[in-house]
């Protein structure tokens, strides 16, 4: 190829034959759909996703291909979401508004072409996939900086829904405006805390002076900023691009360790893989007496399961105990020795969910 115009018609023989090749895989997609349809399996199967992309990663590792990890992953995760609103229409419930991070976890699992349900709180949420308006709801459960959710604990102590995949999401700021000049932008609008994030960026650009005005989220700022020549917005990416607003730096947080952990429910169980990880919540009979969380935890030492993560919770039982506990574990909850484990405290254990460990 000597010429731009031989790099384009190659291009484009190559997306050519992508197509093809993506409109023959959608057709098995299909019949997997009405195999599905007849057997009721899960049309969402997070362990069979992360299978595909680990084989494809080392695939093109031993090829010397030029795409990294996070490409496949977007590629074939994108391509995943398509396939299933082929065997059957989703629609995902999630923490709004539109346009926040939340929304941001959801689409990066779901694709574009999901049914997406934005709704006000994390109890409205749980509410709405239990009733069946939805089948995948999407909510932060822990952040790296403010520490756990507990709104999202004290729903899932209470309900049937189960945690059916995580993943660790980089919170990165964005600084949005229609301006064609940083010396035109007269006020700039975000939440609290996003001023408060990216006040290094604010100081480095000249724009500490500039109006400041705080608004209930960044997905507003972004719709605020898109209606005002000469204003801006510190907003997430995707709120940016849905309200049409474009992007003049990225990345802009002072702290580049701020990471949010969400994890997507559902009311079916995943299959065994080899990466998973099982969260539970547990109420000790005898949690006042000295030592029981210590004899609790003896068990899964004696069986060599590693925790992940332990942490207490005030308990709002009626007549229950003072505390329990939320713990996250490697395995899955039909292994033998966990099973060994929870059958022993099946009075104080309650199953959250068993799911593929998510890249951190």
């Amino acid at each position: 190829m000597k010429t731009l115009d031989d790099c384009r018609e190659a291009i484009d023989e190559i997306d050519n034959e992508m197509l093809t090749l993506l409109n023959k895989r959608m057709k098995v997609v299909q019949r997997v759909g009405e195999i599905k349809k007849e057997t009721g399996g899960a049309i969402y199967r997070p362990e069979r996703e992360k299978a595909i992309i680990d084989r494809l990663v080392s695939l093109n590792e031993k090829e010397g291909g030029l795409l990294n990890y996070k490409a496949i992953e977007a590629i074939f995760l994108e391509i995943f979401a398509v396939a299933r609103n082929l065997e059957l229409p989703e629609r995902i419930a999630y923490l709004g508004p539109e346009g926040s991070f939340t929304h941001q976890a959801a689409e990066s699992r779901f694709g574009a072409m999901s049914d997406y349900l934005s709704l006000n709180s994390i109890a409205s949420v749980f509410k709405t996939l239990e009733s069946g308006r939805a089948k995948f709801a999407v909510v932060p459960i822990e952040n790296s900086r403010d520490g756990i959710v507990g709104e999202t604990l004290d729903l899932l102590a209470k309900s049937s829904m189960k945690i059916v995949a995580e993943l660790y999401m980089p919170i990165h700021m964005s600084f949005a405006t229609k301006a064609e000049k940083l010396e035109d932008i007269t006020k700039i609008y975000s939440k609290d805390k996003g001023f408060g994030q990216c006040r290094e960026f604010l100081n480095e650009h000249g724009l500490i002076n500039v109006e400041l005005i705080p608004v209930e989220s960044t997905a507003k700022a972004a719709i605020l900023a898109a209606r005002e020549p000469n204003s801006a917005a510190i907003c997430s990416h995707i709120a940016a691009k849905l309200y049409g607003l474009p992007t003049l730096f990225e990345n802009i947080e002072d702290a580049i360790d701020n990471t949010t952990r969400f994890v997507i429910l559902s009311d079916f169980k995943n299959a065994v893989s080899e990466n998973d990880k099982t969260s539970i919540l547990v109420r000790l009979k005898d949690a006042v007496e000295a030592g029981s969380l210590v004899r609790f935890l003896q068990d899964f030492e004696e069986e060599k399961i590693n925790l992940s993560k332990i942490e207490s919770r005030p308990s709002r039982d009626k007549g229950g105990f003072g505390y329990w506990f939320y713990i996250d574990f490697y395995g899955h909850i039909d292994e033998e020795k966990i099973q060994k484990v929870i059958q022993k405290h099946k009075d104080e254990v309650t199953w959250l969910g068993s799911y593929v460990k998510g890249e951190e």
